[in-house]
């Protein structure tokens, strides 16, 4: 058997997320059924992560394993011909038998995209969150060294998760405005269920002065979700980049 890594973009507006469901069409389900038709197989693809319903990628890297003698090249062209238009397949490799999409990476980085503006766009809602009220983004930038480093993110992990460890390294963070368009952008060696939403929406109620950045590590180190902001929309949110 062989092991190919996909690495894909998508616009997630029209699915469940990543991952197969029964209420909803995913990217995994729309993959799979294509990669069925090429090889003549039941595939089976893993992600490197579950994006949320919504929620986009620029580099979403995936892998599966296959008994098809299709070459790299094959499957690109042959996929990119049968996949939605909201589908690409940018990448594709043979890579080592215990290649596994999810376990091999070592690091994600997401990108969380705000419209900050008096007036809605509709060219920009199903990719920003649109925020009306003027943020303070010297005051939301103020709250990045607390998030940097190991910490315990229970704060902003959705309720209802079951993991074993709620600790995780953020490596860097970034946060930029250009024009109306503020882009927050942070890297880490894993990602709570909904913990870059809830970063986002307490910086917005920082941005907002409804928090202060010290009250912002007061959250942090309470490891308390109520008292950490709302949770950001998902069509903000990008997986930029895994990894390995």
């Amino acid at each position: 058997m062989r092991n190919i890594r996909l690495i894909l973009e998508y616009d997630g507006a029209a699915y469940c997320g990543w991952q197969r469901q029964i209420n909803g069409l995913s990217i995994q389900e729309v993959l799979e059924e294509k990669i069925g038709v090429m090889t003549g197989e039941a595939a089976k693809v893993i992600g490197s992560g579950r994006t949320d319903a919504g929620v986009h990628a620029m580099n979403h890297a995936a892998n599966f394993k296959t008994a098809s003698k299709i070459s790299a090249d094959g499957f690109l062209r042959g996929l990119n011909s049968l996949l939605p238009q909201d589908i690409a397949v940018k990448e594709v490799c043979e890579v080592p038998a215990d290649f596994h999409a999810r376990y091999s990476a070592l690091e994600k980085v997401y990108l969380y995209r705000i419209l900050n503006d008096r007036i809605r766009s509709p060219l920009h809602h199903l990719y920003t969150w649109f925020v009306s009220h003027d943020l303070d983004v010297a005051a939301m930038e103020k709250c990045l060294p607390v998030l940097q480093g190991v910490h315990d993110f229970a704060a902003f992990m959705a309720s209802g998760s079951s993991v074993k460890s709620t600790t995780r390294m953020v490596s860097s963070l970034k946060l930029t405005r250009k024009d109306k368009i503020i882009e927050f952008e942070i890297r880490a060696n894993g990602f709570l269920r909904h913990m870059v939403r809830n970063i986002v929406g307490t910086l917005v109620e920082v941005g907002q002065g409804r928090v202060t950045p010290e009250r912002f590590a007061d959250i942090l180190q309470a490891g308390d979700r109520n008292m950490a902001g709302m949770t950001a929309p998902p069509q903000g949110l990008f997986l930029k980049e895994v990894i390995y």
